[in-house]
């Protein structure tokens, strides 16, 4: 049985193969933790912006549990990152741009 496709999001985040680092300390040496950018946009439209999760989901396209769980691992990545001088890495799944077509 195959897995479920991935429903597309619609992300305003465009930063595919940025990095967040330490600074001091070249990226080979680092461990390197990939946030997704629905993982991103979450985050940002929830922790930043101040929507709600219900908000979130609506502008983003997918349901709020989709937010929740996209937020609970964004959340954990960066502290994961933050708390052990990890590198963060942005991937790019598949996301529509804002108000747009993919």
């Amino acid at each position: 049985m195959s897995p479920r496709y991935k429903k597309p999001r619609t992300c305003g985040c465009r930063f595919k193969g940025k990095a967040f680092k330490p600074t001091g300390i070249p990226l080979t040496e680092l461990e390197k933790i990939v946030l997704f950018v629905d993982e991103l946009e979450a985050f940002k439209l929830c922790d930043h912006d101040g929507l709600t999760q219900e908000e979130a989901g609506v502008k983003m396209g997918i349901s709020r549990g989709t937010v929740q769980r996209l937020l609970s691992s964004a959340r954990g990545k960066v502290a994961d990152a933050l708390s052990e001088c990890k590198a963060i890495l942005l991937e790019e799944i598949f996301c529509k741009p804002e108000g747009g077509a993919p």
